[in-house]
This record gives C-alpha cells, sequence and structure tokens, in this order.
C-alpha cells in the first residue's frame, strides 16, 4: 500500500480554500482532474455519510469513482474512502486539513492510501500508480493555487451570502 502525506500552502483561508475543492461549482472552474462530481441526492457539497461519484478529466477520463465521506469538518478537515473498487486502485482513502498561516494564508495537507489491483500483479502496478497519482496529486493542487491566487475574492464574496442566508454545508 502506497502512502503519501504532502503539504501545499494556499493564498487563502481555510475556509475559501475548503469551499473551493468541496462544493462542485468552484471546483469545476479549476480541477481539470475531476471532469464531473456530483453528491448522490443532489447536495452542492459532501457530509458525513455522503456518497459521491466521479468522474476523471484529460487522460484520465475512464476512471471514475464513488467516495464515502468519513469526517466533513468544515472548514478544517475532510476524509473519504472509495466505495467499492475502480481499476487501477483496488483501495484508496484520502484526507485534507487545513491550518491557518500568517497573513491570511493557510497550509493544505493531503495525506492519501491506495492499494493497486490486482492483487497478483500488485508488486508490478502499484509503483506506477502511486508515481502518476502523486504527479497529478501535485499538478492537481497547483492548479487550485493558481485558482485561488485569482478568484480567493470572488469566492469570499459568494461565501458571505451563501453561508450568511443559512445554508448549511449539506445543502
Amino acid at each position: 500500500m502506497a502512502h503519501e502525506r504532502i503539504a501545499f500552502p494556499m493564498p487563502a483561508s481555510c475556509e475559501v480554500v475548503f469551499d473551493v475543492f468541496h462544493y462542485h461549482q468552484w471546483r469545476a472552474r479549476w480541477d481539470s482532474l475531476v471532469s464531473h462530481t456530483e453528491v448522490d441526492g443532489g447536495a452542492p457539497c459532501p457530509s458525513v455519510g455522503a456518497v459521491s461519484a466521479s468522474t476523471g478529466g484529460g487522460l484520465l477520463r475512464a476512471l471514475s469513482m464513488r467516495t464515502e465521506f468519513i469526517s466533513y469538518q468544515r472548514p478544517r478537515l475532510a476524509a473519504a474512502r472509495m466505495v467499492g473498487t475502480s481499476f487501477p486502485f483496488s483501495k484508496w482513502a484520502a484526507s485534507m486539513k487545513h491550518e491557518s498561516t500568517p497573513g491570511g494564508g493557510s497550509l493544505l495537507i493531503y495525506t492519501y492510501n491506495i492499494e493497486a489491483g490486482p492483487r497478483a500483479l500488485r508488486w508490478l502496478i502499484e509503483p506506477v500508480v502511486h508515481l502518476v497519482f502523486r504527479r497529478q496529486t501535485v499538478k492537481r493542487f497547483a492548479r487550485m493555487q493558481t485558482f485561488l491566487s485569482a478568484h480567493a475574492g470572488e469566492v469570499e464574496a459568494w461565501q458571505r451570502g451563501y453561508h450568511a442566508n443559512g445554508v448549511t454545508d449539506a445543502g
């Protein structure tokens, strides 16, 4: 099983970074790793116990995955695990922890565990899957950083209206 923890400095607060990742209306604007994501039942973002379906983007369009959220504590922590399997993954789980940094920014700490399958070929497939997954993860969060550099103010304005109107994180 491959395990990694990667920290990404973000040019926005924990609240902004958390929402830009988890609210699908924002994620669709920067996340080219995923072409489509939706929460079962149509909520605008996940919640504990929610299952979401995601389809890969770009060269990874053939990859689709269903995940269940096991933690969703806006704006500090979200964690999910794969439901079933999705080649090349036999197991997948990840968490995103957000910490405030001086100057109004934050640190996103992304931790993941992946296991590639089938088991008979794991020794061969898993190092390649881990290398590709890690590379795509770094690219993905670099795109998020770029998006936040240009649009954090837009997200903050949306948050003032959205969350002030009593809308819960689960929709």
